[in-house]
C-alpha cells in the first residue's frame, strides 16, 4: 500500500504542520488532551475496513467475530471502571449520544428537559434553543447563584414545579464540583430520570477526584476524550437505580442507537475506546487526575494574585472560567492574543453576559493536555505570569457595541495583535518550555 506522505502529500504535510503546531503550544482548552500512541495506534486500524452494524453476536453483517470480542471488552472494561451494569460504547460523539437517550426516553414536543443554561456553562444539547434538544421538546433551564456557583435548592424548586421528564447535572464550564448526591435527591423527590453528563470530569472521577454520580443517577453520558484521553466518541452508561427505575432502560438505549439513529459503529474507535479504558484503570492515571487538579488550583491561585477574576472564585477541578470585565479586553481578543503568545484557550461567555456569544467577556482554560505533557506546579506559576503579560498587552482593546465598527475593529485588532513583539517574545518563551515537554 501506498504510504499517505506518496498518496497526498498535502494532506500529509498538513498533518505535520499541526502535529509541530501542538509541539510547540500549550493546548489548555479544557475539552482537548493527548491521545496515547496505543489509543492512536488502534484508531488507524484495520478496524476502520470493517462494517458491523447492530450488536455484539446480533449483527446484520457477517465476519464479526473479532469486532465483536473488541465491542464486548470496551464494554466490559467499561462496566468494571464505573461499577455499572450496562454500557453503550457506540455513540459516534456527544450529542448523538444524548440525542439517544432523549429519543429513548421522552415523547417529542411533549415531554421537558431540565438543564444549565447554555448561558451559565450547559452545554447545547442540555437544552439551547439553537439545538435539537431546544427545539424537539419542552425545555425549562436552571442557573447559577450570583457566586457562580450551583443553586440547588432553587434547582429543586424549579423541578417540583416544572415536573420535567429528565433532568440533566453536568457542564461545559462549570469549574466546580457537582454534588451529584443532592441532584439525586430532587429525581427522587420529582419521580423522574436523571441524566449525570460528566463528559468533562470522566477522568477526574476514574482517578477519585471528582464524586461519582454512580450511585445517584439512572443515565450516565460521556465523551471519551477529553479528561479520558481517548478517541473523539462517546458512551452510555445505565445505573443498578436506572434499572431499579425502568427494567428496559439499556434496551431502550440501544434502540434508539440503532435502528433509531446511526448505522454501523466505528470499530477503530470503539478499540480505541477500550485502549483508554484500559490505561485508565492503572494507578498513573489516578496520579495523573490528581495533578490535572492540582496544577488548575495553583494556576487559579495564581492568575488571582494578578487580579483576574475567576468565576466562583476558583475551582475544583480542571478548568477555570475567567471574567476580562475588570482587565477591559473582550474574551474574543483575549484569546487571540494568547493564540499568537503559544498558549491556546477558548473565549467563552462569562455567567450573566451582556456581550454577543461570538464575541463573549470571558475565557476558558484548563490543565488536562499540559498536564498528559508532564507538566506540573512550577509550569503553572510560568503560565499564569505568560498569560497576565498576554491580556495586559491587550488591556484595553474593549470591542465597539456598532456592528459596522465591530468588524473594523476587528479586523485591525487582528493584524495589530499578530505582530506583537511581546506576544512574539512569549511564544517564543512558550515553545522553549514545550520543548522540554515533547509529546511522543
Amino acid at each position: 500500500m501506498v504510504s499517505l506522505q506518496k498518496a497526498d502529500l498535502k494532506i500529509y504535510e498538513l498533518i505535520k504542520q499541526e502535529e509541530k503546531r501542538q509541539q510547540d503550544v500549550l493546548e489548555m482548552i479544557p475539552s482537548e488532551n493527548y491521545a496515547s500512541k496505543a489509543v492512536m495506534e488502534a484508531l488507524g486500524s484495520v478496524l476502520t475496513n470493517k462494517y458491523s452494524e447492530g450488536y455484539p453476536k446480533k449483527r446484520y453483517y457477517q465476519g464479526n467475530k473479532f469486532v465483536d470480542d473488541v465491542e464486548i471488552l470496551a464494554c466490559e472494561r467499561a462496566k468494571k471502571l464505573f461499577g455499572v451494569p450496562y454500557v453503550n460504547v457506540q455513540p459516534y460523539s456527544g450529542s448523538p449520544a444524548n440525542t439517544a437517550i432523549y429519543f429513548a426516553l421522552l415523547e417529542p414536543f411533549k415531554d421537558k428537559i431540565m438543564g444549565l443554561s447554555l448561558a451559565f456553562g450547559g452545554h447545547l444539547t442540555h437544552g439551547s434553543s439553537v439545538s435539537f434538544s431546544g427545539k424537539y421538546f419542552k425545555i425549562v433551564s436552571y442557573e447559577l447563584d450570583k457566586d457562580g456557583f450551583l443553586d440547588y435548592d432553587a434547582i429543586e424548586k424549579l423541578a417540583v414545579s416544572e415536573k420535567p421528564k429528565i433532568i440533566v447535572c453536568g457542564a461545559t464550564a462549570y469549574p466546580r464540583i457537582i454534588d451529584f448526591k443532592r441532584f439525586g435527591e430532587i429525581v427522587d423527590k420529582v419521580g423522574c430520570y436523571l441524566l449525570a453528563d460528566i463528559s468533562h470530569i470522566t477522568g477526574l472521577i476514574i482517578a477519585g477526584v471528582h464524586p461519582s454520580p454512580v450511585p445517584y443517577v439512572d443515565i450516565i453520558m460521556t465523551t471519551t476524550h477529553k479528561t479520558l484521553r481517548g478517541p473523539r466518541g462517546a458512551m452510555i452508561m445505565v445505573t443498578e437505580k436506572g434499572l431499579k427505575k425502568d427494567s428496559e432502560l439499556g434496551i431502550k438505549i440501544d434502540k434508539a442507537i440503532i435502528p433509531g439513529l446511526q448505522g454501523g459503529p466505528h470499530d477503530n474507535q470503539t478499540a480505541a475506546i477500550a485502549v483508554a479504558l484500559l490505561e485508565a484503570s492503572r494507578p498513573s492515571f489516578k496520579k495523573y487526575g490528581e495533578q490535572v487538579v492540582k496544577n488548575a488550583k495553583v494556576l487559579a491561585g495564581k492568575l488571582t494574585e494578578f487580579g483576574f477574576d475567576l468565576v466562583s472564585g476558583g475551582t475544583d477541578n480542571h478548568l477555570l472560567l475567567i471574567d476580562l470585565t475588570n482587565k477591559k479586553v473582550n474574551g474574543a481578543v483575549a484569546a487571540l492574543a494568547l493564540e499568537i503568545a503559544g498558549i491556546v484557550v477558548n473565549k467563552n461567555a462569562v455567567p450573566n453576559d451582556k456581550m454577543p456569544r461570538f464575541y463573549p467577556s470571558g475565557i476558558r482554560l484548563g490543565t488536562p493536555a499540559i498536564t498528559t505533557r508532564g507538566m506540573k506546579e512550577k509550569e503553572m506559576m510560568q503560565i499564569a505570569k505568560w498569560i497576565n503579560e498576554a491580556v495586559n498587552e491587550v488591556g484595553g482593546l474593549e470591542l465597539p457595541q456598532n456592528l459596522e465598527e465591530r468588524k473594523i475593529f476587528w479586523k485591525e485588532a487582528r493584524a495589530r495583535i499578530s505582530e506583537n513583539k511581546n506576544l512574539l517574545k512569549i511564544s517564543q518563551e512558550v515553545k522553549t518550555l514545550c520543548s522540554k515537554f515533547p509529546l511522543s
